[in-house]
């Protein structure tokens, strides 16, 4: 009971190497180095370098933290011990810590050698966060994991390589130098990444020749790794489906629909619902074409998909590492397009409950901008404790409300002056365009779906579009709002 349960492998044939990893250059440079390292050490202990203790990977889910210690290992060519860190805890005292002492043991008859500890926020989570005191197993286990990789017995040639995605609740001991030396962050890939991930995942498929990764690459902003082997997955699961040898574009399109919106519903027959659904969308496509700083409109559809009864896409362009004030307030506007849709053409008794995940959504946004970006009357406060924003629930229970009452009245005043704003100027735009929604509203109940280019191309007849709206032509979907 008392010994590790590491898996160990002497000569580790993973099976992943570095080629296998694409689309975080930053990290992988840094692992490279820690390969030399082990390979080669005289190199670097000659002019007086260390070898590193310990490296902390941190990033989202499904960004290849996993992926990298796997091509580390097959790299290294050096003994390899893996576990998780949930692997320590047992419900008997001092059970944890002996299993740490009996690994570090092993890996030190081994050294050189490296041990990856995947999820460390199991046993490595802020100490004295517990309520009532008293003797905390979990704790001892931690105590113990950082006396074995810095306390009195010096240097030991062993390296530990921990994965986490909750960095800020682990012990601040932990992530002093001496212990985890680096801390490299595997982060959501840009456009680039992008393609290299998807090459490495469609190396084993076949595709039609219209197909372009870097086009794919462009429409998957926000993506991780594990998002994109899912999505050329699932392509390959329809094109099987359908009969076909290659897998085309209408297989990936439909694909990007199924993992961000859910599985295609039956289509609706009823006609009130029908034209209810066609109003509340086409509101939100005219809302966000009309108001400078939204993202092009990519398709609005009424074939129902997960929750939604129908949807509007849209296509973003950059990866949106910065958001300006006017692009947020955009997206507050489009948000509103479908409820003041229905307002304004059905009347205030007639509006439905169709817009209640939009009024979440841009409610959010809008006390985001107040409290998180300071763009409001209030100024350029950050007016929210980032433990209440944390996701953890002790930190978030611990965390003293500092806040008077007339600054939290400001605070709702000002998220609401902002949403009625948004909301005038999205009534605004259906008053104003009433022939074209019409028009619109015609074409797309007997269609069902309108591209893009089709729906830019009928409301130009109508009013001026935005420049830069008018020159989007591009073939895939991607983030919904509906």
């Amino acid at each position: 009971m008392n010994r590790s349960k590491a898996k160990f492998q002497m000569e580790p044939n993973t099976g992943v190497t570095f080629d296998d990893v694409a689309g975080v250059d930053e990290a992988k440079q840094d692992f490279q180095e820690i390969v030399e390292f082990l390979k080669s050490p005289e190199k670097f202990t000659a002019i007086g370098a260390r070898i590193p203790k310990g490296v902390l990977l941190v990033g989202p889910p499904g960004t290849g933290k996993t992926l990298l210690a796997k091509a580390i290992a097959g790299e290294a060519g050096v003994p390899f011990f893996s576990l998780s860190g949930s692997e320590f805890i047992e419900i008997f005292v001092g059970v944890g810590a002996s299993r740490v002492r009996d690994l570090f043991n092993k890996a030190k008859q081994n050294s050189p050698c490296l041990v990856f500890i995947d999820e460390i926020d199991a046993v490595g989570r802020q100490r004295g966060t517990g309520i009532g005191g008293g003797n905390d197993e979990r704790e001892q286990t931690l105590n113990q994991l950082l006396t074995e990789m810095d306390g009195f017995s010096g240097d030991s040639g062993v390296i530990v390589i921990a994965a986490t995605n909750r960095p800020e609740i682990l012990d601040s001991a932990l992530l002093r130098p001496g212990r985890f030396d680096r801390q490299v962050s595997v982060g959501l890939p840009d456009v680039r990444g992008r393609e290299e991930i998807l090459k490495v995942h469609s190396s084993n498929k076949k595709l039609d020749k219209n197909v372009s990764l870097s086009v794919i690459a462009m429409r998957t902003p926000g993506f991780s790794g594990a998002d994109l082997a899912n999505l050329m997955n699932e392509a390959a699961i329809l094109a099987g489906r359908r009969g076909k040898q290659k897998i085309t574009l209408k297989e990936i399109d439909d694909s990007i629909d199924r993992i961000v919106a859910g599985l295609e519903g039956t289509k609706m027959t009823d006609g009130k619902n029908k034209i209810l659904v066609a109003y509340h969308e086409i509101g939100h496509a005219i809302c966000a074409t009309l108001t400078a700083g939204h993202d092009p409109v990519q398709k609005v559809t009424l074939i129902p998909q997960g929750q939604a009864r129908g949807l509007t896409w849209f296509l973003p362009g950059d990866d949106a590492t910065l958001v300006s004030k006017q692009q947020i307030f955009a997206r507050i506007v489009g948000g509103l397009g479908g409820r003041a849709a229905e307002e304004v053409i059905f009347g205030e008794s007639e509006v439905t409950t169709g817009a209640a995940g939009d009024l979440q959504q841009i409610t959010q946004i809008a006390k985001q901008m107040v409290t998180t970006f300071g763009m409001s009357e209030i100024g350029p406060w950050a007016l929210m404790d980032p433990a209440v924003q944390s996701g953890d629930v002790v930190l978030r229970m611990m965390a003293r409300n500092s806040m008077s009452e007339k600054l939290a009245e400001d605070i709702d005043k000002s998220i609401k002056a902002i949403v009625d704003k948004a909301y005038e100027i999205a009534k605004m735009h259906i008053r104003n365009n009433r022939e074209a929604i019409d028009k619109l509203i015609d074409l797309l109940l007997e269609k069902e779906t309108l591209s893009g280019d089709e729906f830019r191309a009928i409301l130009s007849q109508f009013t001026d579009i935005p420049e830069a709206k008018q020159k989007t032509k591009l073939t895939l979907p991607e983030l919904v709002a509906a």
